[in-house]
Parts: structure tokens; sequence; C-alpha cells
């Protein structure tokens, strides 16, 4: 494995399972098994490497959100998939939140680098569900209401992940998809 994926997966993993805060770069470079100067080769600084860890969880997310909503053909089994993938997502052993709310609590809102991409991936999960609830909508008023429905929808998709981190449980994805569902 090249020396840029090994930081980049070690990295990855220490931030998501013990956050920023917790994660030292020496622990980065003893368990990624390189020297201090390959690090610093790679990525400037720790705030670097975090901004590559989100933009590649990022990318993997709404890949997976998209792929879940590509499996329903109404809108309701579009909503219904993107919740029952994250029920599986936070049902596995290995969940640890929601990446990005985790950075976004342990991150000062001054650093506008981390925020911005922060938002830019909350942004894009509202406009999925906006995507899903304004297909084949015709007239302003309509798509003003499946707009309105989509922030809605977002509250309960992020509140849900934050849920299941603090219940170290599936169990809120599930009853945010109900409530979402009840709302269509």
């Amino acid at each position: 494995m090249d020396t840029r994926k090994r930081i980049i997966d070690t990295a990855s993993r220490l931030f998501y399972q013990q956050g920023y805060n917790s994660t030292g770069i020496n622990q980065i470079i003893e368990e990624a098994d390189i020297s201090k100067a390959s690090l610093y080769q790679h990525f400037k600084s720790k705030e670097d490497l975090l901004l590559e860890y989100l933009q590649i969880v990022y990318v993997q997310t709404m890949l997976d959100l998209r792929n879940a909503a590509a499996t329903g053909l109404a809108v309701e089994e579009k909503i219904s998939a993107i919740f029952r993938h994250m029920s599986e997502y936070a049902g596995s052993k290995d969940f640890c939140g929601c990446n990005f709310l985790n950075m976004a609590g342990e991150i000062p809102k001054e650093n506008q680098r981390v925020y911005e991409l922060i938002q830019r991936q909350k942004n894009e999960v509202r406009e999925l569900f906006t995507e899903i609830l304004t297909d084949n909508k015709t007239g302003k008023e309509a798509k003003a209401r499946a707009e309105k429905l989509a922030d809605g929808i977002y509250l309960l998709f992020d509140g849900a992940l934050m849920s299941c981190k603090v219940y170290n449980d599936a169990w809120p994805a599930l009853v945010a998809q109900k409530t979402a569902l009840s709302l269509l």
C-alpha cells in the first residue's frame, strides 16, 4: 500500500473512532508505520489530513445515499430506502456516528475550511431529499411545499443519525423513517 493511502486510511479510522482532537499526529505516524517527514510530505497539517478524510467520506456517503434512493421507484420507497440504509449503517458494530456531525462537534466554527465542507455535505443531503420530493412536481407552489418538506425530512435524518450514536442503536433511524413517511 502506498504511503499516502496508509496515512489516509489510518487517520480516517482514528478520526472516526476516537475523534479529531483525541488523535495526535504521532499516533497517526506510529500506526501508519511512516516517518514524520513522510506525513508532512503528503499533508501540510493535521487539518489538511482531516479535510482529505472528510472529502473521501463525503463522496462515499453521497454515493451510498443516492444508490439507496435509486432502489425505489416511488417517493415513499426512495425515502424509506435512505432511512433503511442509515439504520443498517447505525446497526453495524463499527458505527461511531455521523463523520460530519462528529467533526462539527469538535472543530471550532471559526474553522471555515472544515465547516464549509461539512455544510456542503449536509446541503447535498438536503438537496437529495428535495430532488426526490420535487420529482414530477409541476407548479411553483408544489415545488415550494416539496422543498419545505425536504428540509423537515433532512432534519429527521440528521437527528436520527445523532440519536443512533447516543443510544448506540438503530431504532432512531427506524422511528425517523416512519415519521418521514407519515409526512408524505
